[in-house]
């Protein structure tokens, strides 16, 4: 018997190094999920909803190349869109099988039919469907390539009886053309550059993923010009090691210091990063921006330059341009700054917090301490974002992946499986939120199943604490933010493995020594202070006005003692912003 169509998707797959298909098996897939196991050289994960598979395969894709997932008709497709979605916008390349109807349904309103070009359009950079055998080989390839240099999620429409039938080989290339691609400004704009930092004294720049690979040359220029360096959040694990001009973060879960650097400079030079939130840019100075999407080039700020390369060929051509600089008042200013701000910071780790109201500070900065130098983290959107932002540190092999474009809840365990499967030697740490992780528990069976040892560290702070701090800088008190969960501790026993719940600050470093060192998965419920609350560096005199009403508002409704215990853990804080 010949080969299937199945079988040559999944040969063309295990060509292009996919060594998993993370997905829930059924009908319109079957095909597939048994040509996987007949070939034997790629895995099918069978996660227990398309989200955690689609979650997963972006964490795969960033972290290990081409990654893939499917789902099958109808639902299936629904349920991937969210992880979907957020791979797209994080630049990470992903082939989303989505399996539809047999072809003679089409049309017809048939059972578990959807629309698949409308479904995906907005959330991939390549989306077809093949059907008949000799589209599938062109088409998967089209898809691949589309992933791989777009850098997106690439969506192959395959309908359940085309992938039962004979494989027809294509007549075109089935090679995917990498090559190394040198890509800078010309010579006459690197010369601007150069003249445009070479005329001002005070610099800084701020350094965004797209920056990571050229982080020893960023720091070169850094010290040229003598200019402090922040960065974004997905840029932080790329340039905050080894960096003796770094001044942290900004952004809503940043610090003064970067803030105040960028507002302070003459010139910001944003390298590599599309930072949306254009109320943190300074609006007074000169900007220059390189990315290599020119499509992104002054789409947050108004910019004196906008630049399309690769940062690491756009600094090596800049570089020989550079005059020194010989003064470091400027610079030595800044990091004045940024260790005021570290000292402000540390205070919220030495006050441990008390019996279920444990500092997440203090959680997350024991966590930074305990785990590896080559550690993958991964973080859920909210409060979680804040304690690892602000409290783990690069190595220079450290890894943080998040929902930082899309900000879903919920991706952090997801994020991880991804993670722990691309890299089992590895120590895989998820900061997950009590509601994120709520959202998606079930996938709690598919770590064991698959017994992957990560440490689920869950900040049971009974609420949802970003919610919380949004309504009350509007001026709303909390309403319905408050979470009644699950003992998380015990839903962990029941899914197979170790559940540690923690309500004492003594008895953390126990628990995660405890954790880390447990061969298998574990989830470490802490309960934390549901009254911490993170502010931004900089806050508008409206979110002030409405943080004061909102607070005055519960005072009214007779909410005294809730308002007392957020002014006590939050004061510093309020310091810090005000």
């Amino acid at each position: 018997m010949g080969q299937k169509v199945a079988d040559q998707i999944v040969d063309m797959l295990v060509n292009n190094n996919v060594k998993r298909i993370y997905a829930v098996t059924g009908d319109s897939l079957n095909e597939l999920n048994d040509a996987v196991r007949r070939n034997g050289k790629i895995k099918w994960i069978h996660v227990r909803h398309e989200e955690v598979g689609a979650y997963a395969a972006a964490a795969e894709a960033e972290l290990d190349g081409l990654a893939c997932c499917a789902g099958s008709s109808g639902p299936g497709h629904v349920h991937l869109i969210n992880g979907l979605y957020d791979a797209n916008r994080s630049g990470v390349p992903i082939i989303a099988i989505a399996s539809t109807i047999n072809t003679p349904e089409f049309g017809v309103d048939y059972f578990q039919a959807t629309n698949t070009y409308k479904l995906f359009d907005d959330c991939s950079v390549y989306n077809e469907v093949a059907s008949t055998p000799k589209q599938v080989p062109r088409m998967l390839q089209a898809a691949i390539q589309n992933a791989v240099h777009k850098k997106g999620v690439a969506v192959f429409g395959l309908p359940g009886d085309v992938s039962a039938l004979p494989a027809e080989e294509s007549a075109t290339s089935m090679y995917n053309f990498h090559g190394d691609t040198i890509l800078r400004p010309s010579d006459t704009d690197i010369q601007k550059f150069a003249d445009l930092v070479n005329t001002h004294p005070k610099i800084s720049i701020y350094c965004g993923i797209g920056a990571r690979e050229a982080h020893d040359d960023i720091i070169k220029l850094a010290a040229l010009i003598k200019a402090p360096i922040g960065y974004s959040f997905r840029g932080k694990m790329g340039m905050q090691y080894d960096n003796p001009y770094e001044v942290g973060m900004t952004g809503l879960l940043g610090v003064p210091s970067a803030f105040h650097a960028m507002h302070e400079s003459d010139v910001v030079i944003l390298l590599g990063t599309d930072f949306p939130y254009e109320h943190f840019m300074p609006v007074k100075n000169k900007i220059i921006q390189v990315d290599e999407k020119p499509e992104r080039l002054g789409r947050r700020a108004k910019l004196a330059m906008g630049l399309s390369g690769k940062i690491t060929d756009t600094i090596t051509a800049l570089l020989p341009f550079i005059q020194e600089k010989e003064d470091e008042s400027f610079l030595n200013a800044q990091l004045e700054f940024y260790d005021k701000v570290k000292e402000n910071l540390d205070i919220y780790v030495q006050e441990k917090g008390s019996e279920n109201h444990i500092s997440p500070e203090y959680v997350a900065s024991t966590i930074n301490k305990m785990a590896n130098s080559d550690t993958v983290f991964t973080v859920d959107t909210g409060m979680c974002c804040v304690w690892g932002a602000r409290y783990i540190d690069a190595t220079g092999k450290r890894i943080m992946l998040g929902s930082f474009n899309h900000g879903s809840m919920a991706n952090a365990m997801p994020m991880a499986i991804g993670a722990q499967l691309a890299y089992p030697e590895r120590q895989v740490v998820a900061f997950c939120g009590d509601g994120g992780l709520s959202m998606l528990l079930g996938d709690l069976a598919t770590i064991k199943q698959y017994n992957l040892p990560i440490k689920l560290i869950v900040f049971n702070n009974r609420s949802l604490g970003m919610v919380q701090l949004e309504m009350q800088v509007e001026g709303l008190p909390n309403n319905e933010t408050d979470m009644v969960n699950p003992n998380f501790e015990m839903v962990a026993q029941a899914m197979g493995f170790k559940g540690i719940s923690v309500t004492q600050p003594d008895d953390l470093k126990p628990a995660l020594q405890d954790a880390f060192s447990h061969k298998g998965p574990v989830l470490v419920s802490v309960f934390t202070n549901p009254q911490a609350l993170a502010m931004p560096p900089k806050m508008e005199f409206d979110q002030m006005k409405g943080y004061t009403l909102s607070i005055s508002k519960m005072i009214l409704s007779g909410r005294m003692d809730e308002v007392l215990e957020m002014v006590k853990t939050n004061y510093k804080h309020m310091k810090e912003v005000f």
